[in-house]
């Protein structure tokens, strides 16, 4: 298992940028599978993207074009670069990590969260 840290939420204006990081601690990073999350208030908790052991990303449609996930391995940190956001993108952010790809795309049976980071989207 790995420990995961979250930090780089905030509050930003509609069309401003964030960048979120996870560090991870306790086992072999390069290894796992990682994912963020998002939970709204009121609203089930969603897959925003992933990355492959391989750094090969993956990003639900509402973002695409929008954010970028990448790992540095040498670090033991994945990143969510996120660019024009939006009112819809408030949530709290979690990031999750896992061995296999299922785990982390299903958002079930993940072996590592972290605590979450609030990004709130507002003028």
């Amino acid at each position: 298992q790995v420990q995961l840290v979250e930090s780089g939420g905030g509050l930003v204006q509609p069309g401003g940028s964030l960048r979120l990081s996870c560090a991870a601690s306790g086992s072999i990073f390069r290894f796992y599978v990682m994912g963020w999350y998002r939970q709204a208030p009121g609203k089930q908790r969603e897959l925003v993207a992933s990355i492959s052991s391989g750094a090969m990303p993956n990003y639900a449609d509402s973002v695409k074009g929008r954010f970028t996930i990448s790992r540095d391995n040498a670090k033991n940190t994945v990143y969510l670069q996120m660019s024009s956001l939006k009112p819809e993108d408030t949530a709290v952010y979690y990031c999750a990590a896992d061995r296999t790809y299922q785990a982390v795309v299903a958002g079930q049976s993940v072996g590592s969260w972290g605590q979450g980071t609030q990004v709130t989207v507002s003028s």
